[in-house]
């Protein structure tokens, strides 16, 4: 009796020991998937602040060289959730951001006005891509647009991966769709490749740059 009761109880050790391993296994598993799941519809948490220090440091050397404003620089992070603010108004004599906006990415093949990717903008250079494109800009004309406030900017693109901006019609406006205020976990509607912010930002955009001309853009995808 002895013998078996002993035995008994190493079995029930042994088996206690295997449910509680399996119980933890498949805690593990459920994690994992619900992370996942959370980072597929963009419910993790936001990022931490990025350090573009790099950025600013690189603009103002390259605004020296090529003769262009000295004053003002804009930054767009395309690799940033388009719920969040993502479009930088940063001083260069102050050495500091100014100003912060939500802006819009291009579609790509998915459906306009839609937020399919705004974990992940489509980028490309090519004609009817509906894409965003990469690369420095620099800020030229106002002209009169259909969207928003009616107001645009031409963009003339300086690097390679968005040479075909000005044929492209990539131009900066405001769009009523584009909210002003961060929408993070959901995104913003996307279009055919222009940078376009909400109307509100565009008037406080507008005045900016009825007084600095030739304001470098720089659209970047961290």
């Amino acid at each position: 009796m002895k013998i078996r009761s002993k035995n008994f109880v190493i079995f029930s050790m042994v088996f206690m020991v295997l449910i509680f391993s399996c119980n933890k296994k498949n805690k593990e598993v459920n994690i994992s998937k619900n992370q996942s799941e959370r980072a597929i519809i963009g419910e993790e948490k936001p990022p931490a602040e990025i350090d573009y220090s790099n950025y600013y440091k690189k603009a103002q050397q390259y605004c020296k060289n090529n003769n262009l404003n000295q004053n003002q620089f804009m930054l767009i992070d395309l690799g940033v959730h388009s719920g969040l603010k993502r479009f930088f108004v940063y001083d260069f004599k102050n050495k500091k951001k100014s100003k912060s906006y939500i802006v819009s990415h291009g579609c790509g093949a998915n459906e306009w006005g839609r937020t399919n990717s705004k974990l992940d903008a489509p980028i490309s250079n090519e004609f009817d891509s509906h894409c965003s494109s990469l690369g420095k800009y620099v800020i030229l004309d106002r002209g009169v647009s259909q969207w928003g406030i009616k107001v645009n900017y031409i963009l003339k693109g300086k690097d390679k991966s968005n040479s075909n901006a000005a044929s492209r019609a990539i131009v900066l406006h405001s769009w009523e769709a584009i909210p002003t205020d961060e929408v993070y976990p959901e995104g913003t509607p996307e279009g055919w490749g222009c940078p376009a912010v909400s109307n509100e930002s565009m008037r406080e955009i507008d005045e900016l740059l009825k007084t600095n001309k030739k304001v470098l853009m720089w659209i970047i995808k961290s």
